[in-house]
């Protein structure tokens, strides 16, 4: 028996960089790696790339793979000179300093003519709004800025030039080696995932110009090129459509992920244009659209109530579970990093409703899970709004681990809630992808996919109402 053909999957994360080797015609898990990235929301590329080194090592290397494929966290702005040397730390999709560059942005446009345009409207964390930040902020690293690319994007071109190696060879030649995919480049502000074309007018109103390379845009199954060792290199994609592809989502399915962003996103065949700014119009990475609600403040939400309660993530669990639905109506808002959905940057959580009655630990960790929760449930009562058929829901990611989660969920969700085995979705669909791209296949490979667990919704009482009453009054930074 011949040995398996091996794909790669790289998730490049806001927190860390995971590699998964499968085998391309079954999906079998081979080897994995993972290494950390530093904090913060920015972060020099180089540490990213080392970051890759050291998770590529611990899975044992590419030396034995036909193919790799990056999944990775979206937005964010890395700028590039004439050389392809960075120009500046990359500003991560989670930095809130371009929030009032955003606002501007739709001021002079409006929100129906962004979305129209790109389906979305642009926040914050959106790539358009950072340019215009360093535009007006770093007008020398403004002028420097040869190329604009995303953090997957940069990632496939390191693997191209060699890790570990200079810039490339020489000037703007390396630059048009920069490639992505509609997923990613959906989520820069300057891209229409429905005509599948850049808008440099867009650009400009972030940059101040046009005149800097942009990554090409592939079509899902398409190569990048080759990597410095060899192995073909799939177009990547944002870490949400990785995802998606990972648990193999089909039209009506929505993903609900638990990371450090929240996220309810939708395998749509029709795109969305939503001027409130609710919905952002992505594209998937298996040609559709993906229909998107983020929110700042998810797993963190979590790690910070268990930081505040003394106990680790198992036991927040129980302490939550040993409360009564509802938590006896204290509520919490947890918008503790400001807020994206709804677009509150400058907000800080609050909690409601405690009284003699609700001040207990119990009460404080099922206030936090529900809180966490009714986040996401508005987020997939819009895209329902909307328009786009839910017919499932996936719950992912590390958050979702949480066996309060996961049996609450399904109540403020208002339906059973489909629990896949734990795995690293975004580098399996990262790896899917590159099988495809091996293939030359008209779709992507059939994977069995792993056990998954029913959560069933029961009987709840108002706590999405009582959530409502409150989630507005919150203060604002100072």
């Amino acid at each position: 028996m011949s040995d398996p053909t091996l794909v790669a999957g790289i998730d490049t994360s806001t927190q860390s960089c995971t590699v998964v080797i499968r085998d391309a015609e079954t999906g079998g898990l081979v080897l994995q790696g993972r290494a950390p990235h530093p904090d913060g929301t920015e972060v020099d590329p180089a540490a990213w790339e080392k970051a890759l080194q050291s998770a590529l090592a611990e899975a044992g290397g590419l030396d034995d793979v036909a193919a790799v494929a990056v999944g990775g966290q979206q937005h964010g702005m890395v700028c590039l000179d004439e050389a392809g040397s960075v120009v500046r730390p990359a500003l991560l999709w989670n930095d809130t300093r371009s929030a009032q560059a955003a606002a501007d942005l739709v001021a002079e446009l409006g929100a129906q003519e962004w979305a129209d345009a790109t389906g979305s409207v642009p926040v914050a964390s959106f790539t358009v709004a950072k340019l215009r930040w360093l535009a007006q902020h770093e007008k020398d690293n403004a002028a420097a800025t040869a190329a604009v690319c995303l953090p997957h994007d940069w990632l496939t071109w390191r693997l191209r030039a060699g890790l570990g190696s200079g810039a490339g060879r020489s000037g703007r030649a390396d630059l048009a080696d920069l490639v992505t995919d509609r997923s990613d480049a959906t989520g820069t502000g300057y891209f229409s995932g429905v005509t599948g074309e850049y808008r440099p007018d867009l650009l400009e109103r972030g940059l101040g110009r046009a005149d800097v390379a942009l990554p090409r845009v592939l079509a899902p199954s398409e190569s990048g090129g080759t990597a410095a060792g060899g192995q073909v290199l799939g177009p990547g994609a944002g870490d949400n459509a990785a995802a998606a592809l990972g648990l193999g989502a089909l039209p009506g399915d929505v993903v609900v992920s638990i990371g450090t962003s929240g996220v309810a996103c939708a395998v749509s065949e029709v795109p969305t244009a939503d001027p409130t700014g609710t919905i952002a119009g992505f594209a998937s990475a298996t040609g559709e659209h993906l229909p998107l609600v983020c929110t700042l403040n998810a797993a963190r939400v979590l790690d910070a109530t268990a930081r505040l309660l003394g106990v680790d993530h198992a036991r927040l669990a129980e302490l939550a579970l040993n409360a009564p639905a509802g938590a006896g109506g204290l509520v919490l808002v947890p918008y503790l990093d400001g807020e994206r959905t709804p677009n509150k940057p400058d907000a800080t959580g609050a909690l409601h409703g405690i009284t003699l009655a609700t001040a207990h630990r119990e009460y404080l960790a099922r206030a936090a899970v529900e809180g966490l929760l009714c986040g996401l449930a508005d987020a997939v009562d819009a895209l329902e709004e909307a328009g786009v058929p839910v017919h499932r829901i996936f719950l992912i990611g590390g958050g979702a681990r949480s066996a309060a989660v996961q049996q609450i969920a399904p109540a403020v969700l208002g339906r059973p809630v489909v629990v896949p085995a734990p795995s690293e979705y975004v580098a399996d669909g990262a790896a899917r992808q590159a099988a495809w791209v091996l293939s030359g296949a008209a779709e992507p490979p059939t994977w069995e996919p792993a056990g998954t667990t029913v959560h069933e919704a029961d009987a709840t009482p108002a706590v999405r109402e009582r959530y409502a009453e409150v989630r507005e009054l919150t203060a604002t930074r100072r």
